[in-house]
């Protein structure tokens, strides 16, 4: 079943190819969303996929990339939404 979650991580999580590495992790198990750095110091974003590969990808998203460190992940279940195709980088 198919499900959307809003995710925010914490730590170092800018400057380290975190989104770059989110995006390409969520498109090799068929997710689709997108994340972005925030003013703040934090990668925010929303995935949408079934469960077994968002867990995947939440459980990349906690490690991160070899030189970020992940203080914290918040998520959400949030509605889903029509029409995406793949997982993007917004910049």
């Amino acid at each position: 079943m198919a499900k959307r979650i809003a995710f925010e991580v914490y730590g170092l999580v800018q400057g380290v190819c975190f989104r770059d590495f989110t995006q390409r992790r969520a498109n090799s198990y068929g997710i689709t969303g997108w994340c972005r750095n925030t003013a703040q110091g934090s990668v925010q974003g929303e995935a949408q996929g079934e469960e077994e590969p968002l867990g995947k990808l939440m459980k990349d998203i906690s490690s991160g990339p070899s030189h970020a460190r992940v203080d914290g992940v918040d998520k959400t279940d949030i509605e889903l939404k029509e029409g995406e195709t793949k997982f993007q980088v917004v910049r």
